[in-house]
């Protein structure tokens, strides 16, 4: 394509600032997931309050959330910030059921021997429950991550400049530069695609008994 030609230098700074606003918020919000889920999961009347509030969350539309952030936080308009905010908050909402889920799916009898042998809840939690919650927990972020590469291009329209700027100055031309949202939409497909594929990686390593199991089944 020629647009692509002939803007390809500028691309760079762009794509790394898409990258920066959609990934952050993923770091963040599991962070601030795993306490919460723990909680979920541990208490009924956490889960029961939990649960539903980050489905409620969730069902915020992107772009009313970008627009109330500055006067949640007190920040200018035009701040990252905001868009990194509002997509931590939406990785929150996914990640506290994936969280609870996958902590409550560990078998009593797993935590109850883990007891048995000394283990402290915190230590029991990041020796035992995390790691047999690490498939469903990869999936959350895997779905966070990929959801979070395509509302970041909805943040262009408060001027949070990122991969839709592509989008946005390609449908303001006249006529429409359809090869430059094209390009801004493929990059944007490939981003999502190849953060999934080493997120999916990363589970796949942090896992590894995930692997041996099936083989070793089929050995005998």
């Amino acid at each position: 394509m020629n647009w692509l030609l002939n803007n390809l230098d500028g691309l760079g700074p762009i794509i790394l600032t898409h990258l920066w606003l959609a990934l952050v918020p993923v770091v963040v919000g599991t962070l601030v997931s795993m306490p919460l889920g723990w909680a979920s999961s541990r208490w009924p009347v956490a889960r029961a309050i939990l649960v539903p509030l980050s489905s409620l969350l969730y069902t915020i539309p992107s772009l009313a959330l970008f627009v109330i952030m500055p006067l949640v936080l007190g920040t200018q308009s035009l701040e990252p910030i905001n868009v990194q905010v509002a997509l931590t908050l939406y990785t929150v909402a996914l990640l506290v059921r994936s969280i609870t889920d996958a902590l409550s799916a560990v078998p009593e009898s797993v935590t109850t021997a883990a007891t048995a042998m000394g283990y402290r809840p915190i230590g029991r939690f990041f020796a035992v429950e995390l790691p047999l919650a690490v498939p469903v927990l990869i999936a959350g972020i895997r779905v966070a991550a990929v959801s979070n590469m395509g509302l970041v291009a909805i943040g262009q329209l408060i001027g949070v400049t990122s991969l839709g700027l592509l989008l946005l100055q390609g449908s303001q031309t006249s006529p429409p530069n359809f090869d430059q949202i094209i390009v801004g939409i493929v990059i944007i497909v490939l981003l999502a695609l190849v953060v999934d594929g080493l997120l999916a990686l990363l589970g796949r390593r942090l896992t590894p008994w995930a692997r041996v199991g099936p083989k070793a089944g089929a050995a005998t």
